[in-house]
């Protein structure tokens, strides 16, 4: 059974080869957050986490080729290892007229390997919302690849 997805909602499943918990830690810990938020190519050297129901976060990520780009939010649900649910808005830009809601489940099977489901809306337009999925699955691949690591200590 599948859901018929609306046109400002963005789905995105990935599998990692990691444990739920590793995953929901990499998303809520700002000494790991900032190691691999932001597409590939992109660094994040600011960074801050109020990891409780209404608190707030914020970012910058860069990249020499787009600058700097900040965008923050206020965190709805948090259900460690199983579920994060927060808001997320750009400071600038196209995609800033606009605040998402971002639920992000994380789902270990008895292999070990963690099915992470990501689901933002609304976004305003078909357009807006297709502009988002390079970015965020070239940052999946980061957090692949930066959960591999920590894995391997």
């Amino acid at each position: 059974m599948s859901a018929q997805l609306a046109d400002d909602e963005l789905l995105i499943v990935r599998d990692f080869d990691a444990p739920a918990s590793l995953l929901f830690t990499l998303w809520s810990d700002i000494n790991h957050f900032k190691n691999w938020m932001g597409p590939e190519g992109f660094d994040c050297p600011e960074a801050e986490i109020d990891l409780r129901i209404g608190g707030k976060y914020r970012a910058m990520v860069r990249s020499k080729e787009h600058g700097d780009n900040c965008f923050g939010g206020e965190y709805r649900e948090i259900d460690p290892p199983n579920r994060l649910v927060f808001t997320f808005k750009w400071d600038e830009g196209p995609s800033s007229e606009m605040e998402t809601l971002v639920t992000i489940t994380f789902r270990e099977n008895a292999n070990g390997v963690t099915t992470m489901t990501f689901h933002q809306s609304p976004f305003i337009n078909v357009e807006r919302r297709d502009s988002h999925i390079g970015g965020w699955t070239s940052l999946f691949n980061k957090l692949a690849a930066y959960a591999a690591k920590q894995q391997a200590k």
